[in-house]
């Protein structure tokens, strides 16, 4: 948009704007639109929803320019505002932590002896060979009950092995996840031990613990 074009769109809620007040708000740094071949401003639709903060902020609440250009900095920065149709302008603040929808929920890891699966069926059912099923046992990722038989986790597990192997990770590397695993169980039962007189509290101490996990390997990947 051109800053004329700018100016008709604003001047509904801003009858008092200007294009010398949009030049200024420019030159204090607060907007910075894009420059054409030819030098012209070029607002998009961006530095539009920057200007209505602008605006409001200062009619509605008097903020300062320096309070203005706190409160921007912080939005660049992916804090959130409530301002907008039938909210009050309010100072950015800090998101609500998002729920990973891929995460296990405190019911989903509660016990479950519903699913009993012989070696041959386990190995059926996720394509592992008998050297790659043996490698997973002796390390330690596939562990059969007292009867011989094998549970949803295991099934899991050899799911994602068979898929791991598909990259070239063999069981041998998954090793540190099985003690990383046994690190984490071993944790939550020292910690949930002293409240199972009430209620057993080791499915979402377990969820937490995941939740953890995840957001320590995003950090980790995110910082490359």
């Amino acid at each position: 948009m051109t800053i004329g074009a700018v100016l008709a769109t604003l001047h509904d809620d801003f009858p008092d704007v200007s294009i010398s007040k949009i030049r200024f708000l420019e030159a204090e740094g607060l907007v910075t639109p894009a420059r054409t071949g030819s030098g012209y401003r070029s607002y998009s639709e961006h530095d539009l929803e920057r200007l209505r903060y602008i605006l409001a902020a200062q009619r509605d609440h008097y903020w300062p320019l320096k309070v203005i250009r706190d409160a921007l900095d912080a939005l660049d920065r992916g804090l959130t505002s409530d301002s907008g149709a039938g909210a009050a302008l309010g100072r950015p603040r800090v998101p609500d932590a998002s729920v990973d929808p891929d995460l296990p929920t405190a019911a989903d890891l509660a016990p479950s002896a519903g699913l009993l699966l012989t070696r041959d069926e386990l190995m059926r059912a996720t394509g592992l060979e008998e050297s790659a099923f043996e490698a997973l046992a002796t390390f330690g990722l596939l562990r059969a009950d007292q009867g011989g038989h094998f549970g949803e986790s295991a099934l899991a597990i050899a799911h994602a092995a068979s898929g791991l192997a598909a990259y070239g990770i063999e069981p041998r590397h998954l090793r540190p996840f099985r003690t990383a695993a046994d690190r984490e169980v071993g944790l939550v039962q020292q910690v949930v031990t002293p409240h199972r007189a009430e209620a057993d509290p080791t499915p979402d101490v377990l969820r937490l613990c995941i939740a953890l996990h995840t957001a320590l390997v995003k950090d980790g990947l995110s910082r490359g």
